[in-house]
Order: structure tokens, then sequence, then C-alpha cells
């Protein structure tokens, strides 16, 4: 924020209450020496002079507050007393460390009642065992179901196959065991026509033969029985040819048959034979996805079982695991109390029923600490995390502490009391701290910025009246008001911007200037008679006074000093 841009000067250094005590102080004395020089019977008032000169001036916004433990744990009871005993309220304490005890990390806290969680734990460790074994067998069941589906599947799939492969076979048109029936008769039937025409030779033999001797036995050539031989082998050879034609017949109807009904039937049979061997393979696989889904069903539900009471016997396990509860982390004991809505409070102490998810104990880390202070609405777009910070401590006002700003809240902290907004800082402590205790009071010194080289005047010589801001200047011709413009500030000095140049001299008791004109002096000049005081310097413990301030609160509204607009004549109107 440049110059131009500052908040007015009794924003920033309105409350400089016990900086500008400890600096009225010093001019006080001055002024009080510096009469006892003075000749005893001169009553004239004698001014404060300083001497502006370029400066380095720094830029604290200082605060108080309160130190809080950076880490601090909130111990809670976790054991779910109420789901092993409805009639219990809580868990009972049997052990607790004494409030305000200093624990190391891993030291034992808090001991709860485990009686009934260990009764529990017997029962489980049962239902888990048998739970276990239901679980073993429904797995070997699981296992056993996928050998058997695999081997059913195995076996309608064989049949499948040699359904398909006797269908093949018969109907192969080269190799078929149609194909050799039909040659095997149409062979039958080859031979039936050659032995017909055997036959019917044979019978045209006989026919001559017997025409033959018929005559000779007429001529008396051939006797009887030569013609009844005759005659019977004729006859023979009839029969013979006969049933040559028949057996022909007979193989002829043969083929007719196998080709038009027996090779239909047969092919019939041998497709239905396929089809009834694929369906029982669908079937077959069917049955086995149901018998898997059937085992499968029973292992998983086993399984489910098994994790379900591994999960409550692990549970049971944990809860009695978190009946001890131990520190965490080096701390202070402090116990809770929580107030009740009817304005009672729950004491925490041994015999005390507690409930799960209660606050027990909180344990602050007092090594790390940080404080909890308000910043004004006035400063707080120059207060940004990372800015360096010096703590002090009251208590150990001989001590000093590193810090930074870790946070500026956005929201401003509610009050019902004032109108002043002031926004929560936590500035945090960067070193490890001993001997220190929530609670205690700080000041924090807020390192914002650092002017070099800038004319600067202490802030009790600066006189504002609405949008004037004057000083007043020795000169020459006595004391002159004189119009200035304000930059930046802190808790003691102020930066003027213009109306001044190097070497001029302030007045710093101001009052004194009221206290002539309420004597009746119209004008301040070497001619009123008023003596002039020397020149009074701030010396070098002042000028590191200015960069070490005191303690600033920002707690109530700046309180302007009206001023004359005259010369230095007047007093302020009342």
């Amino acid at each position: 924020m440049n110059a131009t841009q500052s908040p007015s000067f009794w924003q920033l250094a309105w409350k400089p209450v016990i900086g500008l005590a400890i600096l009225g102080s010093v001019v006080a004395l001055a002024t009080a020496g510096w009469s006892l020089l003075q000749d005893m019977g001169d009553t004239k008032a004698a001014y404060v002079y300083y001497t502006v000169e370029p400066m380095d001036l720094p830029i604290v916004v200082t605060e108080r507050g309160n130190l809080e433990s950076q880490l601090e744990t909130k111990v809670r009871c976790d054991v779910e007393s109420s789901s092993y005993d409805r009639n219990s309220s809580g868990t009972t304490i049997i052990f607790i460390v004494p409030n305000g005890s200093a624990v190391k990390e891993g030291d034992l806290l808090v001991e709860l009642d485990s009686a009934a969680i260990r009764d529990r734990l017997d029962s489980e460790q049962l239902a888990f065992d048998k739970a276990v074994s239901q679980r073993i067998q429904a797995q070997a069941t699981y296992d056993n179901q996928i050998t058997e589906n695999q081997t059913n599947q195995a076996q309608a799939e064989l049949r499948v196959e040699l359904a398909k492969l006797e269908r093949e076979m018969y109907m192969d048109s080269e190799n078929g065991t149609f194909k050799l029936s039909l040659e095997d008769i149409e062979r039958q039937i080859d031979e039936s026509k050659n032995l017909i025409l055997e036959s019917q030779a044979a019978l045209e033999l006989e026919k001559a033969e017997k025409s033959g001797i018929e005559a000779l036995f007429k001529l008396g050539y051939r006797g009887k029985s030569d013609l009844e031989q005759s005659r019977f082998r004729f006859m023979q050879s009839e029969d013979k040819l006969a049933s040559s034609v028949n057996r022909l017949s007979t193989y002829q109807s043969t083929r007719k048959q196998l080709e038009e009904y027996e090779f239909r039937m047969q092919k019939m049979q041998l497709d239905g034979d396929v089809a009834t061997a694929e369906q029982s393979l669908v079937q077959t696989k069917t049955t086995n996805m149901a018998q898997l889904a059937k085992a499968e069903a029973a292992k998983n539900e086993a399984e489910k079982t098994e994790k379900s009471q591994r999960e409550r016997l692990e549970k049971l396990r944990e809860q009695l695991t978190l009946c001890k509860i131990y520190a965490p982390h080096d701390g202070m004991v402090v116990y809770a109390r929580e107030n009740s809505r009817y304005g009672s409070s729950t004491d925490i102490a041994e015999g005390a029923s507690v409930r799960q998810r209660q606050e027990l104990i909180t344990l602050p880390d007092l090594s790390q600490m940080q404080v909890k202070t308000q910043i004004h609405e006035a400063v707080l777009d120059q207060i940004t995390a990372g800015l360096p910070v010096t703590v002090k401590i009251e208590a150990y006002s001989n001590r000093t502490y590193d810090g930074v700003v870790a946070s500026v809240a956005v929201v401003p902290t509610s009050s019902y009391y004032t109108s002043v907004k002031t926004y929560d800082c936590m500035i945090r402590i960067q070193e490890r701290v001993e001997n220190l205790k929530p609670g205690m009071t700080a000041v924090v010194d807020i390192h914002v910025d650092r002017l070099e080289g800038v004319l600067s005047i202490p802030v009790q010589a600066v006189a504002q009246v609405k949008k004037d801001t004057w000083c007043y200047v020795h000169s020459d011709e006595g004391v002159e008001r004189r119009l200035i413009k304000l930059g930046r500030s802190n808790d003691k000095f102020v930066q003027v911007i213009e109306g001044l140049s190097a070497g001029d001299r302030v007045i710093l008791n101001t009052d004194a200037i009221f206290d002539e004109a309420e004597e009746g002096a119209n004008e301040i000049s070497p001619e009123s008679g008023v003596e002039e005081a020397p020149v009074v310097a701030l010396p070098e413990t002042d000028t590191q006074l200015a960069a070490e301030p005191q303690a600033v609160s920002l707690s109530s509204e700046p309180q302007k000093v009206d001023r004359p607009r005259g010369k230095g004549k007047q007093r302020p109107t009342e």
C-alpha cells in the first residue's frame, strides 16, 4: 500500500497507549529537567523540539493474543458399547491419567471396561470357525460340481460325435453302409440273372434230350427208365429256372425296399440319433449350469458368511484394542467437559460411563505453540500469510520468539458489543518451546514493511481535525502551524510525505502552545518573551524504541483530537 492510499493516520496510530505513555514520560522528564535549569522565577513555558531527519521507519502492527497449541489432538471414545449390552448407557472408565499430567507419546491415557467385549469375542470366534468349515465344504462341493459337469458334457459331446459318425458311415456315397448293402444286392441280382441264363440253357438241353429219348423210346431203342430219367432231369431244370427267376425277383424287391424305404428309415433314424444327442448335450450343459450355479451360490453364501464373521471378529478385536487409548504425541492432559442442554456437565473420571464418539481428553503439544490474535480492519490489507513476527510472552518478558503469520480469516469475528470489525489471525511460533501453556497472553509484532530513509516525526507532534493535518514547526519568526501530508506509520512515528524538510524542528509538547494562548498571547514570536527551550532530538534509545513498538490494541474507535484552525492562538473548542 503506497502512501497516498494509506488509511487515515488516526486509524492506524490512534491506540499506541503504552508507546505514547513511555515517550510522553521521556518528554515530560526532558521538559522538567530543562525547567530546573531555568531561573526559578521564570514561569514561561518551554517547548520540546524534535529535529526532522531521514530515518528507517519500520512498519509494525502490534496486537495481543492468547497462546494455543499448534497440534491439539482430541481423544474420543470409539468403543461401541451399546451394541454389546442394550442395558448399558455407555462404557465405564476403569483408568484415566490425572488431569493436567504431562505425558509422552505411547503413554496409556484411558482404559475402558472390556469385559462385555471379551465375552462376545469368544462366541464370535466359535461362529467364525463354523463359518470357515462351511466355506471349505461349499468350496469342495463347487469344485466337484465343476468336475462332474465336465464329465457329463464330455459324454454328451461324445454321443453327438458318434451319432454323426454313424450317420456319415451309413450315408457315405462311396463306402457307406447303404452303398455296400446296395452293391451286395446288385451283385446277387446279377448272379440270379446268370443263374437264370444257365437254368434256361440247361432246360433247353434237357428238353432236347427228353425229346430225343422219347423218339428213341417210341422206336424201341430206349427203355422206359431212360424216358423217366430224361423227364425228371427236364423237370429239375424247370425248377432250377423257376427258382432262379424267383430269387432274382426277391433280390430286385429287396433292392427296391432298400432304396425306397430302408434308406429313408435308416436316414431318419440316424438323423434323429444325432438330434437327440445334440439335444442331450444342450440339456447336459443347462443342467451343468444350474448345478454349478447352485454350488456357486452355496459357496458364495459360505464365503460371505465367513467374511461377515471375520469382520465382526476383527471389529471386536479392534474394539478390544480401542479400550486402551495411548497418547499419540507428547503433551498435557486436559479433561473434556460436556455441557448438556439442561445446564449440567458430564465429568470425566474413573467409574464414569462414556458413549461412543464422546470427547474424553484434549492433548495439546506444548512444544509447538501458536498465538491467536485479532487484526483490526484498518490494517487488514497489510497482513498476509508469511510475514515475520516477533512474539513476546507476558509471563516471560525477557524472551522473544520468532514467528510467522500462518493465516488470516476472511470473515470478521462476530460481536454484539462493538461495531469494530476484527479478523482472526494465527501466528505460528517457528521454534520448539518449553514452559509455555495454552491461554498465556502474548504480544505479537507483525513486521509488515520497513521504509528506508524517509522523513518521520513522533506521532504526538501531529494534530488532525477532520481532513486537515498539521504540526507546529519552530521558525525564525516563532512557531508556525504547517499543514502536512502523512504516509505510513507505526505506534511511535509517522512518515511525512509533504510539508516538512530535513532539519525542521517540530514541537512535541503542543499543549504548551494552548497554555500560552490561555495566558492571552496573541502571537508566538521571539518578541513574546517566551524563552526558547533547547532543541530536543530523540536519542538513539528513542529511535530503537520506535523500532520495537509496544503492544497496541485495535479494539476501540480512534479518538481524534480537535485542534484550532488558527496559528496557535486559541484553545480547542470544548
